[in-house]
């Protein structure tokens, strides 16, 4: 009877002597997951790509031939029907409530407004009255040249002059942080790919030249960040795809309007 692909990895890690939490420290991968391959149980993984990525690191960090181990997953997802699910997995969170009434708070909720507007105009007000108060008195004595000076158009002029540059494009830098919790992500630059965990406390710095692109489960938005070229990128979020992945590419001819707009949207 031939192994099964759990059997394969755990025979080929025992001949080399290897223990699981090695395989784990050198891959960046949970021992939980790889305690699961090995017992051909997917039910705690993430699915979809993350499972290959999961297989491919393993099989050629003990020694099998990644393609064959690829190809043994896809005849068990393929055999198994439901059991496994090739689809990365959803967090969807509940949102729970105490069922208590709020139109009793409704008057002091807008007695509290009308308060808050009324300071808010009062200091308002004063600032104003503050800030007009050295200015006549400086425009009363000084000569027609100092006023010229001191002109608001030309304190516009000096602040439209002075408006801070965009971001440099001439390169794509990027850093992506886990919030959270780890975070498996694949990534692609200049046609290079790579997958990878991010530890929590541990950002992971990217740089290309003329493209940069970047997948990772859709249920990892809230877990993620990515600043690029020093600004802080709104991700798209969970409801902006109908897959279980997130994918988008950032190369010279988005570069601009991404920045510009301070987020990504996916095609």
């Amino acid at each position: 009877m031939s192994l099964t692909l759990g059997e394969k990895l755990r025979q080929a890690r025992e001949e080399r002597g290897i223990t699981i939490s090695e395989v784990a420290e050198q891959t960046r991968i949970s021992g939980l997951y790889l305690s699961g391959i090995e017992n051909d149980d997917y039910r705690t993984l993430p699915g979809g790509i993350f499972n290959k990525g999961f297989i491919k690191s393993f099989a050629k960090y003990v020694g099998v031939d990644e393609h064959e181990a690829l190809q043994d997953y896809a005849r068990l997802v393929a055999n198994q029907d439901n059991e496994i699910v090739d689809e990365p997995k959803t967090y969807r969170p509940q949102v729970l409530t105490d069922g208590r009434n709020t139109t009793s708070n409704l008057p002091t909720i807008i007695i509290a407004v009308l308060i808050l507007g009324l300071m808010t105009w009062g200091i308002l007000a004063l600032v104003s009255y503050i800030q007009n108060q050295p200015n006549q008195t400086s425009n009363k004595n000084a000569s027609p040249d100092t006023a010229a000076n001191i002109n608001p158009a030309n304190n516009n002029t000096a602040n439209i002059n002075a408006a801070p540059p965009l971001s440099s494009t001439d390169k794509i830098e990027a850093e992506v942080k886990a919030l959270k919790q780890d975070l498996w992500v694949q990534y692609k630059t200049d046609g290079r790919i790579v997958a990878k965990v991010i530890k929590a406390n541990e950002p992971l710095n990217l740089e290309a030249q003329k493209t940069l692109s970047l997948s990772y489960s859709k249920a990892q938005t809230t877990n993620i960040q990515l600043t690029l070229n020093g600004k802080r990128i709104e991700l798209p979020s969970a409801s902006d795809t109908k897959n279980g992945t997130i994918s988008f590419e950032i190369s010279k001819e988005n570069i601009q309007r991404i920045l510009q707009n301070g987020k990504i949207t996916t095609q």
